[in-house]
């Protein structure tokens, strides 16, 4: 694990209804037995952080039998996740504010986070050291940040949100946009990734 951040969480979006690949996606498995959500949320440990929070909805409680049975990983339920991914970060970062309960992880803790680092549950060749390189951008105040990764000069998953545009996001976040909005009209740091990963998410079954 790179060198933790106290002051930094990760957030697994993994509420879906994976409509398109026939199932939800945090019950899908890469092609060594892993599921997708445990390797999400590894990913973001790996990378630096030392608690991770997976958003479940569709088939939450199947799902939440595959997130690591590890001490830094808890899981939210987002109650409306079939609106969209919209929902689910809103329901992340709602906990991590210390407006929502969150098993495991009291409320104390919550308020100490200064950023949230989000990703996707589809996303299977995302690694740790994506996630370190992004965590690596946050810079001296990562309260105020926004960076997000970029493959190829293309901006895609993880995004670091600092605390100060949580309720920016959590206002705009409907449907399938999460934090769309504020990286479209704040500046924001774009760290390129494309040495280390695609960062594409499957969004349909490979045949």
């Amino acid at each position: 694990m790179s060198d933790p951040r106290a002051d930094l969480v990760g957030l697994v979006l993994a509420a879906g209804a994976g409509r398109r690949m026939g199932g939800p996606k945090a019950l899908l498995r890469r092609p060594s037995g892993e599921s997708f959500v445990a390797h999400a949320a590894w990913s973001l440990y790996a990378g630096g952080l030392p608690r991770v929070v997976v958003v479940l909805g569709a088939a939450a409680e199947e799902a939440a039998a595959l997130v690591p049975a590890e001490p830094w990983a808890h899981v939210v339920v987002a109650p409306d996740w079939a609106e969209g991914m919209g929902a689910s970060l809103r329901a992340g970062l709602a906990a991590l504010g210390g407006t929502a309960g969150m098993a495991g992880m009291a409320a104390t803790e919550a308020t100490a986070v200064l950023a949230a680092v989000v990703t996707l549950v589809d996303l299977p060749d995302v690694t740790g050291d994506v996630v370190a390189r992004v965590v690596a951008a946050l810079g001296p105040q990562p309260g105020r940040a926004l960076v997000r990764a970029a493959y190829e000069g293309t901006a895609g998953h993880p995004v670091a949100i600092g605390r100060e545009h949580w309720p920016a996001v959590i206002a705009s976040a409907r449907g399938d946009a999460g934090a769309r909005r504020v990286f479209a009209t704040e500046p924001h740091v774009l760290v390129e990734c494309g040495d280390l990963a695609t960062g594409r998410d499957l969004d349909a079954p490979q045949g």
